[in-house]
């Protein structure tokens, strides 16, 4: 199969600012980067993302993907980045069809930066199997958390960003990737995935936000049973993953847990003294 043509686009991910503290005292600090990512596909303008721009080529093949525009990625012929003009143009083969109905009904979803799905947002979910013996190991969990809260990022840095993660089921470490909207970083992590060909029923996905509606739906069109959050969950983001079976679990911190849907997916084990 061949890869689409890819840009290597680079902007800076801090940008520093003079600040003066409560006594007054002057001092610079980092602050994450933002700025508009105007997604054109075949010339026709379809959306506009708020971005940090660490990965913004993978960021748009994942936001294709996951809202179900492009079904292959031999369809897409190119993603070029142009920072100059805050632009990404993406060239498909035969284009994508049914684009202006498929495009026209959209859903503000929760969170910072405000993601959006276009059509409903139970649309397809029937019609998601996960892996039905997938498991995972209470010490990979463990080992998930540590990895995480050691991970060199833009957050330690300058704060005020997500960052969402992938795993394998014996909890390596495969992708890490921040950005000011955790729909943004599950995006690109999703884009990452198809480029190299990464199949999401043997995986892990950690997200340092919200498991909500739209996080749990794009998890399982990558196929991914487990999703991990240091944050809590929704009501509709717990309903949907109940319904197909995923393991979500909350509140990832130390050694604490909360594992609210697919019990049966998690070997617990005897805790160390």
């Amino acid at each position: 199969m061949s890869l689409p043509r890819l840009s290597d686009a680079r902007a800076p991910l801090t940008h520093e600012v003079e600040v003066l503290d409560e006594r007054g005292r002057r001092s610079t600090i980092a602050i994450p980067a933002e700025r508009p990512l105007t997604v054109y596909v075949d010339k026709r303008e379809l959306v506009t993302l708020m971005t940090l721009g660490g990965a913004p080529e993978a960021l748009t093949l994942g936001y294709l993907r996951n809202q179900r525009l492009v079904q292959a990625l031999a369809d897409i012929v190119s993603v070029q980045v142009d920072w100059s003009v805050d632009a990404v143009a993406v060239l498909t083969r035969s284009g994508i069809a049914d684009v202006e109905a498929r495009t026209s009904k959209k859903v503000v979803t929760t969170g910072c930066g405000q993601g959006s799905v276009f059509g409903g947002l139970m649309d397809d979910i029937d019609r998601i199997v996960l892996p039905p013996h997938a498991r995972l190991a209470q010490s990979t969990v463990y080992r998930i958390v540590d990895t995480i809260r050691t991970q060199q990022s833009i957050y330690k840095q300058a704060g005020s960003v997500h960052g969402c993660a992938l795993f394998s089921n014996a909890g390596e470490l495969l992708y890490f990737v921040e950005d000011v909207g955790r729909h943004n970083a599950v995006d690109a992590v999703a884009g990452r995935m198809w480029l190299d060909g990464v199949a999401g029923g043997d995986k892990v996905f950690y997200t340092t936000g919200r498991l909500t509606s739209e996080m749990v739906i794009k998890g399982a069109q990558m196929g991914i049973p487990f999703l991990l959050s240091r944050s809590g969950t929704t009501q509709m983001g717990h309903m949907v993953a109940g319904k197909i079976g995923m393991a979500l679990l909350a509140r990832c911190s130390g050694k604490h847990f909360l594992l609210l849907t697919g019990h049966e997916r998690l070997d617990f084990e005897p805790l160390a003294p």
